[in-house]
């Protein structure tokens, strides 16, 4: 652009943007790079750094925000970790990365010449977030959405994860940039679909349902956050947003739901604490056997 100093494809000022050159593979007629149709996704296939190793990739993805994505993330890699497998979590949350916060982290990761180390947590998970690059962690990130999506994929091919059984995405809200990238640009090996007992929520989570059969990336299963709420004195279980629908669309998808969590106070006291690891999470047994099963296939 005239008089420009920067990328103006990817800054968050207010000149005028050019439109990017599309990214074809041969014999479309489309920007592949950003759509969703079946032609050769697998020329956009990323290696991880030559260091890492990384035997299976699981996507944790919502329709919308709000739903425990995160939450499920670090559960899921907690209980894999305890259970004596290599965890990792992959922060692609770019705008809103709270991994750290849950983790109790506060050192930084740094770089060597061969590339960025995770930072890991108190009981041994890997885990890469913008938030361990950044000096303030509540400055907010105002960059552009190819921005964010080149930073998720750095976090693949400049981070060493070593010796990794199970990585753990959490992916930002919604089907967008970031997602796409994952998607074409990650051999992932599944996702869990993360919602809450709400119709509206339930009605929107099929849209990432819909995603994943677009990009032929297998549905390991639903989990369902937020799903009750224990009576500490009876211990009966209170539908707060009142009875789920979730097994029903479960089952027009032919998914599995895979674990119903509740509303407990103590989690989101452990979260706040940065002791995420120390939750018990015996509602995710399912879910962790299903991710498990993996190391089979």
């Amino acid at each position: 652009m005239a008089e420009c100093n920067h990328d103006c494809a990817n800054c968050a000022s207010k000149c005028s943007t050019p439109d990017p050159q599309p990214q074809q593979t041969a014999g479309c007629d489309h920007d592949c790079a950003n759509c969703s149709s079946k032609c050769d996704k697998a020329s956009f296939i990323t290696e991880p750094n030559k260091l890492s190793s990384i035997k299976k990739v699981i996507g944790i993805v919502s329709g919308k925000g709000g739903v425990g994505k995160s939450l499920v993330t670090s559960l899921m890699a907690s209980l894999t970790q305890r259970m004596g497998y290599q965890s990792a979590i992959l922060d692609a949350d770019i705008t809103g990365p709270s991994i750290p916060k849950a983790f109790g982290l506060t050192e930084r990761a740094y770089g060597t010449e061969d590339g960025i180390m995770p930072v890991i947590s108190r009981y041994g998970t890997q885990v890469m977030s913008l938030n361990l690059l950044i000096d303030n962690p509540s400055d907010p990130v105002v960059w552009r959405g190819p921005v964010i999506a080149g930073a998720v994929k750095q976090f693949w091919t400049d981070v060493i994860w070593k010796d990794v059984d199970f990585m753990f995405i959490d992916m930002p809200p919604g089907t967008g940039d970031v997602p796409l990238t994952v998607f074409q640009s990650l051999k992932v090996d599944g996702i869990i679909v993360v919602t809450s007992p709400q119709e509206l929520v339930s009605m929107i989570v099929e849209k990432a349902l819909k995603m994943a059969k677009l990009m032929d990336i297998p549905v390991l299963g639903i989990v369902e956050n937020m799903s009750y709420v224990e009576c500490p004195d009876c211990g009966k279980q209170i539908k707060i947003f009142g009875e789920s629908h979730i097994e029903e669309i479960a089952a027009q998808h032919g998914v599995e739901v895979l674990a119903k969590m509740p509303i407990d106070p103590a989690i989101a006291q452990a979260v706040d604490n940065g002791l995420v690891e120390r939750v018990q999470g015996e509602y995710m047994a399912n879910a962790v056997k299903k991710v498990v099963a993996l190391l089979d296939k």
